[in-house]
């Protein structure tokens, strides 16, 4: 069964509850919808269902900035208070604020 409504929302800072990294969600797919090449790479006993939302992130950890392809059951928010070091940030959101990042496009 597929969630109705993802739980984070564009311009939202999360953590990886297991991995140390971080980001601004800046696109959400209603469920699975990378390759099955991308998903059959994750071991087996670490697969997160495909039947939820799948956030893309502006990620960052200590050595590098990225784009990372996360399963909502993966995420926490992020309590940190601390901005997103991601140089793309800029071209997507407008400032930091009140642990957000507000968008600055307007959506269809």
């Amino acid at each position: 069964m597929i969630k109705g409504q993802a739980k984070y929302h564009l311009g939202q800072v999360v953590r990886h509850r297991r991995f140390p990294f971080r980001g601004v969600v800046f696109d959400v797919d209603p469920k699975f919808s990378n390759t099955d090449e991308w998903y059959e790479a994750i071991p087996p006993e670490n697969r997160p269902r495909k039947d939820q939302p799948y956030y893309h992130l502006l990620a960052e950890n200590a050595h590098s900035y990225y784009v990372a392809y996360v399963s909502e059951q993966n995420l926490l928010p992020d309590e940190s208070g601390e901005p997103v070091g991601h140089p793309d940030v800029a071209s997507l959101f407008g400032d930091f604020s009140e642990g957000r990042y507000p968008l600055q496009f307007q959506l269809n």
